[in-house]
């Protein structure tokens, strides 16, 4: 009873945690995001139907890397649009277009992506203008001298040919010279997915060295309404030289800008919970990057860098190339990309977390069998099933153990019953108990131990991967990182009214609280009456604290404790033990005798 009684401590300990936290901490996060982006919506649609009083331009100083300040923001889409010549973008992934003040990606819509489960809502926008409310962009330019003369930066008007469209078949070239004779010839292109490719080629026409440093710049006027979570990072992020992964938030930038860090090779850039922006400087030159929040004019956030100058030789030219991605975070499409373009831990755009070495090959696996099944929730199913197989040996060592517990307790009552209360000495004689029927009392703790991790890896993979993202299941579930829409309280949609947040209760966490319930039932009632009433309770409690919880997870919880149902059952037997379960059941039903007179 006491292997029984820590086993279940240890489940009630460790799952109360998680449990706790997200109950009190997350939940309410998430409830003030949902609230948050229905009144930016509703916003965005007040902007689109009103004129505004008055425009804001944008202004920066003549490098392009620290920007000055500007006005706020007060320009609706449309009219910011409207104020300079752009280049059409079009490809199977997105859609916009390129400001051709500054050569700026600043108009970028993810395809792909909707902002709701509904197809008909709008999709996903990205990138906006500088003088709108949600101005957040790219820009690659250049820092020069007086012997340079002027060089491509914020406010630079580029050339552009005469219908020119950007597609993932057609590239762009922008043309721009200055009063020196130094022509730019900016080549962008794309891929089919969010990878641009933008190379510089600079000739020197004039008749003296040209010496120019480049820059870019990952610009944002705005910040989500609602602050990250501890599970994951949204903020400032990059792989910067020897410095390797740097992670900041955006209240930390706010407090104390990240210094410039001098590096060679990696990337920078600001990323969502399921978007990022990155720039790939040039790989062989050395840089300065850093990140900053500006507070003159409108505040806004800035990952940036500065190459060490490079000379252009009179009648030479030279070739730059920067990658910038600018889209969803897609695994294998990260992926992909780091393998492909050599870019050093681009994955970890990605938030993983500390168990980065389970979370992706778990997300490995549930992808597979996702593109076997063409169904999240039908690969979360399998990838429990493997789960379970590989910790079998773990689990029968568990269940052994508890059986063996079981089949010495009598013995362990006769001990107790002798030693009275000599606790000293019942303990050395348990001990030898233990060691005569080559029993291990600890045996029954390495599972749950080594499987918090697993628990840990397969909620961050349900949390954070775009892939879950609106994922359907079967029937009710469109999308499993939400939670379960149907409530008990309104009979699951039958009456015509919402179930409040705190008393909102579905079918699946209906479904996993008899699970749990089942599961707790294969072993004996503890005969502590507390002990007996907190085990009671407990599935209960349960099953309302995860109703908040994403419905992919607890579809895993439930059929983890099926399957842990099934398994307990064959072992015990396997061991000749008796299966707690009907007698449990029938006890919780039988009438108590009532108590004898004394």
């Amino acid at each position: 009873m006491q292997n029984n009684r820590n086993y279940f401590i240890a489940i009630a300990l460790s799952v109360l945690i998680v449990l706790g936290w997200q109950f009190f901490y997350m939940n309410p996060r998430i409830e003030a995001q949902r609230k948050a982006e229905l009144a930016q919506k509703a916003q965005q649609h007040t902007e689109q139907t009103q004129t505004p009083a008055a425009g804001g331009a944008t202004t920066a100083q003549p490098n392009g890397a620290a920007p000055s300040g500007q006005a706020p923001a007060t320009t609706t889409l449309a009219e910011a649009l409207a104020k300079t010549p752009r280049v059409t973008i079009d490809t199977t992934a997105l859609s916009g277009s390129i400001n051709l003040a500054g050569a700026r990606l600043d108009d970028l819509k993810l395809k792909g992506y909707h902002e709701t489960v509904d197809d008909s809502s709008p999709i996903i926008t990205l990138f906006s203008p500088a003088d709108t409310k949600d101005g957040y962009f790219t820009e690659i330019g250049y820092i020069g001298n007086d012997a340079t003369g002027a060089v491509p930066g914020p406010s630079t008007l580029w050339t552009a040919p005469e219908g020119a469209k950007l597609t993932e078949k057609t590239p762009v070239t922008l043309t721009y010279t200055n009063d020196k004779g130094i022509t730019f010839a900016r080549t962008i292109s794309v891929d089919d997915h969010y990878m641009f490719t933008v190379t510089d080629k600079i000739t020197n026409g004039g008749q003296a060295a040209a010496a120019l440093s480049s820059y870019g710049r990952v610009t944002r006027y705005n910040k989500p309404a609602v602050a990250s979570t501890y599970v994951l990072h949204e903020g400032f992020i990059g792989v910067i030289g020897e410095d390797g992964l740097i992670e900041s938030k955006y209240a930390s930038v706010e407090k104390e800008a990240v210094a410039p860090a001098k590096a060679t090779g990696g990337w920078l850039g600001i990323t969502d919970k399921y978007w990022a922006a990155t720039i790939v400087p040039p790989q062989q030159t050395a840089y300065d990057a850093r990140f900053t929040h500006f507070t003159d004019g409108q505040p806004r956030f800035q990952a940036d860098y500065k190459q060490d100058a490079v000379t252009v030789a009179p009648g030479q030219s030279l070739e730059l190339k920067n990658l910038v991605f600018a889209g969803a975070k897609e695994v294998p499409v990260i992926d992909g990309y780091e393998a492909s373009y050599q870019i050093p831990r681009f994955d970890r755009l990605i938030d993983w977390g500390w168990f980065y070495f389970i979370t992706k090959p778990m997300f490995k696996l549930m992808d597979f069998f996702f593109r076997y099944f063409g169904n999240f929730g039908v690969a979360i199913l399998m990838t429990t099933i493997v789960v379970k197989a590989l910790f079998f040996p773990l689990a029968s060592k568990q269940y052994a153990s508890m059986a063996n517990m079981k089949r010495v307790q009598p013995k362990m009552e006769e001990l107790k019953a002798k030693f009275g209360d000599d606790r000293m000495g019942l303990q050395q004689a348990t001990m030898q108990l233990y060691k005569e029927e080559k029993i291990n009392p600890i045996a029954g703790c390495w599972p749950i131990a080594l499987q918090i991790p697993i628990f840990f890896s397969l909620y961050k993979v349900i949390y954070i991967t775009i892939e879950m993202r609106h994922a359907p299941f079967f029937g009710w579930i469109q999308d499993l990182s939400a939670p379960d829409p149907t409530s008990f309280i309104n009979l699951f949609g039958l009456l015509p009214f919402a179930a409040p947040t705190f008393l909102h209760l579905g079918i699946w966490p209906l479904i996993m609280g008899v699970t749990m319930f089942l599961q707790m039932r294969m072993n004996p009632t503890p005969p502590d009456p507390t002990q007996a009433m907190i085990f009671n309770w407990m599935p209960l409690v349960f099953t309302f604290m995860l109703a908040s919880f994403p419905a992919g997870l607890v579809i895993y919880w439930a059929w983890n404790n099926t399957l842990s149902v099934i398994q307990q059952a064959v072992i015990m037997r396997r061991h000749g033990v008796k299966i707690e379960l009907f007698s449990n059941l029938k006890g919780l039903f039988k009438r108590k005798p009532a108590p004898t007179e004394k």
